[in-house]
């Protein structure tokens, strides 16, 4: 009885590199398709179109939040059921009874168009949009006046 004879390992040819090669690449260019395909359908544009004015104007923006922050203005932004936007307004001396108010209502990744929201009065500080949002999350740019003083606040509206 002859002893069984050990089995050949397989030779490492440039086939076999050549399809580890091709895997690798081929996951890398894949993933990396993929990826940029994400982006490019997500990405919701730029905040300012050119940053060196945006830079020229960047002390004007900090006085003129310093202006709004000695005001105390407060806003409590919410949304009923049937998406009537409602805000509530309050300052130091009490709530903003003859103040107008406005907003530009956003999309968040720029899929719908903006909307401009008109408030009314509904007394006790209260505003009630005339219009309301469609269903989905939405940022709100509102602005308030009364009399000379203005300000302008950022929020947004839950989907």
């Amino acid at each position: 009885m002859t002893a069984p004879r050990p089995a050949r390992p397989r030779r490492f040819t440039g086939w076999h590199m050549l399809a580890i090669m091709v895997a690798m690449f081929g996951t890398i260019i894949a993933v990396n398709l993929v990826m940029a395909r994400f982006a490019v359908g997500t990405f919701g544009g730029t905040v300012v179109d050119n940053s060196y004015v945006a830079s020229q104007k960047f002390n004007g923006w900090l006085a003129k939040a310093r202006s709004q922050e000695a005001l105390g203005w407060k806003l409590d932004v919410t949304v009923d059921d049937s998406r009537i936007v409602r805000i509530v307004t309050a300052s130091p001396t009490g709530p903003l009874y003859g103040a107008a108010i406005e907003a530009v209502a956003t999309h968040p990744l720029g899929r719908e168009p903006e909307r401009r929201l008109h408030f009314v009065a509904v007394g006790g500080g209260a505003f009630a949009s005339q219009q309301p949002l469609p269903e989905g999350r939405w940022l709100l740019r509102i602005d308030v006046r009364e009399g000379r003083d203005t300000a302008r606040f950022d929020d947004q509206v839950p989907a």
